[in-house]
């Protein structure tokens, strides 16, 4: 009766959770650990994940965790029958652990789609800011197996350790999604105050005592994550205002709020996840230094190749979770966003948020599968690649393969139609042929298109009968054996 009346009074505010921003560090110290770098290089290689926030948020269908936090942004509106007092607020928010029951949870189906679509390594949201444990922790009772939850008593209560297990039986890398902050924590939250923004709301130099109490709580839940829940290859850590206060970047609008030293040890959590996990990928986000493993620009592809590890983390939707009736992007952009990305030496993570009754939306299955049938053409050109300047020219993207034998031309379709139509020539930068040079295009054996060399440059030479039908959905591509 709740999420019903619920659902549709906290739309707006749902759609307003992508204004969240992270952003880049500044500086990058690459791993010493050589079974870290080796990890790092193969992640590099696999190019595209899934990532999910799935929580008690999606009962409501609002932004995940952030209308309880006492900021006035536009991701943080509170809406809804409860919204116009804050207590009354987040004692309804936390009571929806009471009613949350996903019955039709299925991670398998779950992997096998994602598998489909030709990703490689998962990332899922274990714990969220607002603090409520989608896995079987033994630090606090808000969580997914405790005997309040009605999905407790299900064989797969234990969502986190399902998700992991169905992945990494399908072949994926395996990553946990957790937050450095626990709005839920009296050790965090601490109750004799009220909080009065994301931070914690105490001085942990004037209680380290209870700051002290918070670190063990992170440490001791990190541990259960990397001890009791198999192989894993990354330690996704979000919230980076849970920092040391040394590391704060005063050019950066979200950080200049950060009052308190919120250090953590990152140094001794390392340590110990390493030593269950020898290679384990450590991102803390936008916490430069060598923690932070790949950086992960949020929502956006930068215009250049970086030359760091990092990720573009974007949404399948408009919201980071459930949103009824959500606004998925099309095939044709999400393909078009995996090429950009990855021609700037990137990795695509691809967020979809799970519903309360705990399945994706048809949309979002019927957007991974169009995914997969291009990618049975064209994995070549994803898998295994490196940028090629200049990177992307008008409907035109490059990339080379990583031993520089091949190099990888994209037409892509116009943004509003998702059929490729090919010009009689396409006119190449920054490409030197050799004289045993030939071109292909992936998933057409047929098709004889010719390089030429002129004055002006490299150009292929496209057949007149791929020019007069759509030569493909989504991108075409060139493969260039040098």
């Amino acid at each position: 009766m709740m999420k019903r009346l619920l659902t549709g009074a906290f739309l707006a505010a749902a759609m307003l959770g992508q204004a969240q921003e992270h952003n880049t560090s500044a500086k990058y110290i690459y791993p010493s650990d050589t079974l870290v770098q080796q990890k790092l290089a193969h992640w590099q290689d696999i190019k595209f994940g899934l990532l999910m926030h799935w929580g008690t948020y999606s009962e409501w269908g609002i932004v995940e965790s952030w209308s309880i936090c006492p900021e006035d942004e536009g991701w943080t509106q509170r809406r809804g029958p409860y919204s116009q007092t804050y207590n009354g607020y987040v004692k309804a928010y936390e009571n929806l652990q009471t009613t949350f029951n996903p019955v039709q949870f299925n991670p398998q189906k779950w992997s096998a789609a994602a598998k489909e679509a030709g990703m490689k390594y998962v990332i899922f949201t274990t714990k969220h800011h607002d603090g409520f444990c989608m896995f079987d922790t033994k630090e606090t009772d808000y969580k997914v197996t405790s005997s309040k939850s009605p999905f407790s008593s299900n064989p797969k209560s234990n969502i986190a350790k399902e998700v992991f297990n169905a992945f990494r039986n399908d072949g994926f890398m395996i990553g946990a999604y957790f937050s450095k902050p626990d709005w839920h924590s009296p050790e965090y939250w601490w109750p004799y105050f009220p909080p009065k923004d994301r931070n914690v709301n105490y001085d942990p130099r004037k209680y380290p005592e209870k700051w002290n109490a918070f670190k063990k709580y992170t440490y001791n839940q990190i541990k259960e994550l990397m001890s009791e829940y198999g192989k894993m290859d990354i330690l996704w850590l979000d919230g980076g205002w849970v920092r040391p206060y040394s590391s704060i970047d005063q050019s950066v609008d979200w950080q200049k709020a950060i009052t308190y030293n919120q250090d953590i040890d990152m140094a001794s959590i390392a340590s110990m996840a390493r030593t269950y996990q020898p290679g384990l990928l450590i991102v803390d986000r936008t916490v430069e230094g060598e923690y932070e493993n790949y950086v992960t620009p949020e929502q956006t592809v930068p215009k250049k190749a970086m030359l760091t590890p990092w990720e573009s983390c974007l949404t399948m939707g408009n919201s980071w979770s459930y949103v009824p009736n959500d606004h998925y992007k099309s095939s044709n952009q999400l393909i078009h966003l995996l090429a950009r990305i990855i021609s700037r030496g990137g990795n695509f993570l691809l967020n979809i948020g799970p519903s309360p009754q705990g399945d994706w939306s048809d949309t979002a299955y019927s957007r991974l599968k169009d995914i997969g049938a291009w990618m049975k053409n064209n994995s070549e050109a994803v898998y295994n690649t490196i940028p090629l300047e200049p990177y992307e020219d008008g409907n035109v993207v490059y990339l080379q393969s990583r031993d520089k034998k091949n190099i990888y031309v994209y037409v892509l379709a116009d943004e509003k139609n998702e059929d490729v139509t090919l010009p009689a020539q396409i006119d190449l930068k920054n490409i030197s042929l050799s004289k045993s040079a030939k071109v292909s295009i992936l998933g057409n054996k047929s098709a004889k298109a010719k390089l030429q060399t002129t004055a002006a440059g490299v150009s292929i030479t496209v057949p007149a009968a791929l020019q007069k039908a759509p030569a493909g959905k989504y991108a075409v591509v060139f493969k260039i054996q040098l």
